[in-house]
C-alpha cells in the first residue's frame, strides 16, 4: 500500500486542500470521494476487498439520489431501467395502490431507475483516478488530534489525514472505533438477486406484493434483468434450510403469474448469498474531531423504501456543502453541521422504512380505499421533505453558473 505526501497547491476558492481518507469503496464511499475530488481536495479511498467491483443485485435510484449523481457528474444515461409506476397488491391479487412514478419525476425533477449495483459502481468509477483507490487495506485503529487523524492499518503502516470518512457499510470498522451503537435486527430478511426474465409484460412498471407471512417484489433492472426479493421473518437462531428454494416456493407460489415465473427460474444456486438480514442503526449523535460516518456505516436501515443508496448520496451532497461553506479552517465544525443537518431527516426515513410491511389482507384493505393520486402525493411529499430540496436547488443553481469544463474537471 503506497501513500503520498499531501500536495501544497490550493483548492477551489483559494482554500487549502484537505487530505481526506475515505474508508470503503461502495456507493457511498465512491460518491463522496468523487465529489470531494471535484471540489479540489486530495482524496484517497481505502477498501479491504481486493478490488472495487460490486456484485449483488440492483438498487433503486429515486429522484433524490439521481439529483446528487447529476451534481457529481455521473452519466446514468442507458443504465438500468427507468420506471414509470409501482403497483402494490396483496398476495390474493387485490390492488392496493399504483404509485405514479412519472408524476413524481415531474414534481421532483429527476428520473427514477432500477440499476444493477455493478453498473452504478462502474459509472461512479468512470473518470476516477484508479491510483486513488488502495485495495487490501484494512483499517484497525484511528487516533484523533486537534488538527487531523492518524489511521493505523493491519499491515503496520500508519498514515495521517486532515479528515477521515467512514463509509464502510453495515459492519463498519470506523463506526466501531468511534463507539457508535451497533445495528439492531428488525426480525426480517431478504432473499434477493437478479434473474433474466424475457418477455416481461411492462418493463417500466415495478411490482410489490404483500402477504401476511412475507412480501415480494419484482423490479425491472434493464434489458431482461429483473430484481427479485422475497422477505421473510428472521432471527439470530435462524437455521438456513438445505434447499431454500423449496421454502421460498412453498411460501410465495401462486401469488402472481410473474412471481411463479421467477420461482420456476430460480435454483438454490441463485440463493447461495442469501438471506440478507434487515438491520437498523440508531442514528449516531454528533461525533468528535475530524472523523465522521456516511451511508450504511452511519444509518443502515431496512430496504423497505429502497432508500439506502439514495441516503448515502444525500450524505455526500450535505457533507460537500458543509466543507465548502465552513472552509478548511474548522473541519470539526463542518462535520458536526453535516451530522446535525442529516440527523432529523435520516431519523424520519429510517423510522418509516422500519415499519412492518407484511399484514393480513383485512389490515391492508383500508389502503385500497385511498386514491392512487393520494398515495403518490404522500410518497412524493415525504421524499421532497427529507431530501434537503432547498440545498439541492441552490447547488444545482450554482453548478449551472460554473462553466462545464471547470465543474466537470476530475483531478
Amino acid at each position: 500500500m503506497t501513500l503520498w505526501a499531501p500536495p501544497t497547491n490550493l483548492g477551489k476558492g483559494g482554500s487549502v486542500r484537505l487530505r481526506i481518507f475515505v474508508v470503503g469503496a461502495g456507493v457511498g464511499g465512491l460518491s463522496i470521494a468523487r465529489g470531494l475530488l471535484r471540489d479540489g481536495h486530495d482524496v484517497t479511498v481505502f477498501e479491504r476487498r481486493p478490488d472495487a467491483r460490486a456484485g449483488g443485485g440492483a438498487v433503486t435510484i429515486w429522484s433524490n439520489g439521481a439529483t446528487v449523481l447529476g451534481q457529481l457528474g455521473v452519466d446514468m444515461d442507458g443504465a438500468g431501467q427507468l420506471l414509470s409506476a409501482v403497483r402494490v397488491l396483496t398476495s390474493t391479487g387485490r390492488p392496493l395502490a399504483t404509485l405514479d412514478v412519472a408524476a413524481m419525476v415531474r414534481r421532483l425533477g429527476a428520473p427514477v431507475r432500477m440499476v444493477p449495483r455493478r453498473i452504478l459502481v462502474e459509472r461512479l468509477l468512470k473518470g476516477f483516478p484508479a491510483e486513488r483507490i488502495c485495495c487490501n487495506a484494512w483499517v484497525v485503529g484511528v487516533a484523533g488530534g486537534g488538527d487531523g487523524v492518524r489511521v493505523e492499518f493491519r499491515d503496520g503502516n500508519p498514515a495521517e489525514a486532515d479528515l477521515l470518512i467512514g463509509a464502510d457499510g453495515l459492519h463498519s470498522t470506523i463506526r466501531d472505533i468511534v463507539g457508535a451503537q451497533h445495528a439492531q435486527p428488525t426480525g426480517w430478511c431478504s432473499w434477493q438477486g437478479l434473474v433474466n426474465l424475457p418477455d416481461l409484460a411492462d418493463k417500466q412498471v415495478a411490482q410489490v406484493i404483500i402477504g401476511d407471512r412475507g412480501n415480494t417484489g419484482l423490479w425491472p433492472a434493464g434489458g431482461c434483468d429483473v430484481q427479485w426479493w422475497f422477505d421473510l421473518p428472521w432471527s439470530y437462531d435462524f437455521i438456513r434450510p438445505q434447499r431454500p428454494i423449496e421454502m421460498i416456493r412453498a411460501t410465495f407460489a401462486g401469488w402472481s403469474g410473474s412471481v411463479d415465473r421467477v420461482l420456476a427460474a430460480l435454483t438454490d444456486a441463485d440463493l447461495v448469498h442469501s438471506p440478507y438480514p434487515h438491520f437498523r442503526h440508531p442514528i449516531p449523535p454528533p461525533g468528535r474531531g475530524a472523523v465522521t460516518l456516511l451511508g450504511d456505516a452511519a444509518h443502515t436501515m431496512p430496504p423497505t423504501l429502497a432508500q439506502g443508496a439514495n441516503q448515502a448520496l444525500l450524505d455526500t451532497m450535505v457533507l460537500r456543502k458543509a466543507l465548502w461553506d465552513f472552509g478548511t479552517s474548522d473541519v470539526s465544525a463542518a462535520l458536526r453541521w453535516y451530522e446535525k443537518t442529516r440527523r432529523r431527516k435520516l431519523m424520519a426515513v429510517s423510522r418509516l422504512a422500519s415499519l412492518p410491511v407484511s399484514h393480513r389482507e383485512s389490515v391492508l384493505r383500508p389502503a385500497a380505499m385511498i386514491s392512487d393520486r393520494l398515495h403518490t402525493w404522500a410518497l412524493t411529499t415525504f421524499l421532497s421533505r427529507t431530501s434537503h430540496r432547498r440545498m439541492s436547488v441552490q447547488i444545482n443553481r450554482d453548478l449551472g453558473a460554473v462553466p462545464a469544463a471547470a465543474s466537470g474537471a476530475m483531478r
